[in-house]
Formats: C-alpha cells, structure tokens, sequence
C-alpha cells in the first residue's frame, strides 16, 4: 500500500487528503483500475476524528478499494479535550468552506484516476456524524452552479456515485427543535459551538438552517445512499437518518437504512479498533460495515 498526504489548497495547510493507494502487484490482475472511497470524519465541525479516520480507510481497503481521508477545515486545528481553554479558531470552517474541500478532493480524485488506477465511475464517499452532512451535503449540491464556480471545474469531476452516512446530521432545523426540547445543557453548549463553527453564530436563523440541511434538496440528481443510526442517539438523533429517507423515497433514489436499537453517538466500527472508551464497543450494531460494503458492491 502506498499511503501520500495531499495538501489541497496551496495557503491552506490544515485541509489534506491522505490517499492510501493499493499496489498494482504483478501477482493480481495488472492495471486492474478500482473503486474508491473518499472518507469525512466527524468531529462536530469543531475537528476531525481519528477513530473515524484510517481505521474506516484500512478497512475499505481489506475490500479491495482505494481509500482516501480527508481533513476538512473545522473550527479548530486540533483535538479539543477541554471546551473551558479553547484554541485559536479557523474562520474558514463557515459552510460552505468544507463543502468546497470536499468538491476538491473527489476532483482530484477523478483527475488522478488513471496514475492512481481508480474507476472514476465508481467513487463513494462515506461520512460520520459532521462529516456525515459533509458528504450527505455533496450528494444533493454536486450539480450547484455555486460548486463549480468555486472549484472552477465541471461538475461531472465532483459528483459522488454512492454515498455512506453513519449518525449523520440531514435537517438543522429538525435538529434546532429537538435540541431545544430534549438536550441537556452540556449537549445544548456543543450545539452552540459546533453552530458557531458553520454558522458564525450560536443563534443561526431559520433561513441558514435550512439553507444548510441536505434533507431539504434531495433531487433527482441525488446518487444512491446507505443509512445507518441508532435509535438512542442522543447528540444526533435518528430522525435525520429517517426524514432523509422519505425524501430519498419521494424522489425514487435508491437507498438501504439500518436504524440498530442502541447505541452511543460515534461507534465508528462499534469494535476495540475504533473504540475511545468501552460504550464505543457495541456487538449489535459492528455489522453496519459488512452491510454497506455488500450494498456498495451491488451498486459498483
């Protein structure tokens, strides 16, 4: 495997796209082009996770796929343990600046597709959480004007051909109402600095909210999706998973949703190799992967 950090924008360092690249081994079929998947970690937009990170690339990559990570811009440049002595912001985490970062990686993708021996006809993204809206974002705004006048590129180059979303947010203003009613304070303080984070605003309006909630512009246009959630989340709740899924049925997309019985926001693998703590090891819902690795090798 050839792994290779990528910085995708010459004044930016923090937004990178780390390739890792299977060898074209004389042993296999040769020049054999493969299927790729672009991966977005969570994080709340304040960062990026690890855990959903290379353990998500790695085992894509035990399928037979290119993986790629990317790290988009977030609210801060590093991992934040202690929300009382915060970092210096990122400005640039406004949306749609990572919605940006993202047409850029799947562009670069496609236009390395031969060196890198992709299929740029078959090349998925696979979010979580924050990163879940990222991609879930990209699959219903591909075709937007606004995307290829910011890339400068057709928007043929960016356009996602399977989408993978884990715990994913879909409808800020579902969420805006529930966290009012439901959140405790700590839950209602992340809220607010993950809001400042896309919004520049803890108190963003009804009219940003919707104008950032990807459930509200599933077109026709939209590539097929997998869902996956548990119906106890309590930081992002299961009802974007399921209000998405409506408008991917009124609108005749092709998708397949999982919603397990319980489960903590953030499993990632729900196994010991993405584990934080021991709520993050959860038997019923590890079949999520296998289940989205079969739905994506029926659609590539």
């Amino acid at each position: 495997m050839k792994i290779e950090k990528i910085q995708l924008w010459e004044d930016n360092a923090h937004v990178t796209l780390t390739a890792y690249l299977l060898e074209n081994s004389q042993e296999f079929q040769t020049d054999k082009k493969r299927p790729a998947v672009i991966i977005c970690p969570g994080g709340g937009y304040l960062n990026t996770s690890d855990r959903e990170a290379e353990p998500i690339a790695l085992r894509f990559a035990s399928k037979g796929y290119h993986t790629f990570v990317l790290r988009y811009n977030t609210y801060f440049r590093e991992w934040v343990k202690d929300f009382k002595q915060l970092p210096e912001v990122n400005e640039r985490s406004l949306y749609p600046n990572p919605l940006l970062d993202l047409a850029k990686a799947i562009s670069l993708v496609r236009r390395n597709a031969k060196e890198w021996l992709v299929n740029p006809d078959a090349i998925a993204l696979c979010g979580f959480s924050a990163g879940g809206h990222l991609a879930a974002s990209m699959a219903v705004h591909w075709q937007d004007s606004f995307l290829q006048e910011s890339i400068q590129a057709s928007s043929d180059l960016f356009k996602p051909n399977a989408v993978i979303l884990g715990y994913p947010l879909l409808d800020y203003e579902w969420m805006k109402a529930k966290v009012e009613r439901d959140a405790d304070e700590y839950k209602k303080s992340f809220w607010e600095i993950s809001s400042k984070a896309v919004f520049d605003t803890t108190t963003p309006t009804d009219q940003q909210l919707r104008e950032a909630s990807p459930a509200r512009y599933v077109t026709i246009n939209t590539p097929p999706v997998f869902l996956w959630h548990t119906a106890d989340d309590d930081l992002v709740y299961a009802e974007n998973a399921l209000v998405f899924a409506v408008e991917l049925t009124k609108h005749h997309i092709p998708y397949e949703l999982h919603v397990f019985e319980s489960g903590v926001h953030g499993l990632s693998l729900s196994d010991e190799t993405t584990a934080g703590n021991a709520e993050h090891i959860n038997e019923a819902c590890q079949p999520w992967f296998d289940l989205a690795a079969a739905w994506l090798k029926r659609h590539f």
